[in-house]
């Protein structure tokens, strides 16, 4: 696993979104933007179980994302990675803690009966940090 450069954690923390690309059953992309966190080196992205990510990344765990800063289009992180866990556990506390920082609210309020949250918790495999990043714009 790669470390995170600060740099990328920095873009994490910030109310910036991830897009996130997963593989079809035939091979082909599905992209989609999500909420972002991290825990250490490790990537997080929070989702409904049985999505179409969810599904993707049950079948083949590697995944890349780009995080794009909304203030400056140059500032963006592309991690490849590898799911290394995907759990319910802490997941509902965890879109409640995704809540507060994107939306202000305490709670995630767009849950449905039924509805069950799933945590993919990333390792990165390739990391290419932001342009504002001081160290040469090169992945490791």
């Amino acid at each position: 696993m790669k470390p995170l450069p600060d740099s990328v954690k920095k873009l994490i923390e910030a109310k910036t979104f991830a897009n996130i690309a997963t593989l079809m059953p035939d091979g082909s992309p599905h992209v989609t933007q999500t909420w972002v966190d991290h825990d250490g080196d490790l990537v997080l992205i929070n989702t409904i179980e049985g999505s179409q990510k969810h599904k993707n990344v049950l079948r083949y765990p590697r995944v890349a994302l780009d995080i794009c800063d909304p203030a400056n289009a140059f500032n963006v992180a592309v991690i490849r990675g590898r799911v290394k866990e995907v759990t319910f556990k802490g997941a509902d506390e965890h879109v409640d803690k995704l809540a507060k920082k994107y939306l202000g609210q305490d709670k995630y309020q767009s849950r449905r009966p039924g509805m069950r949250r799933v945590l993919f918790k990333i390792e990165p495999v390739q990391i290419v940090p932001p342009f504002t990043d001081t160290t040469p714009r090169k992945s490791t």
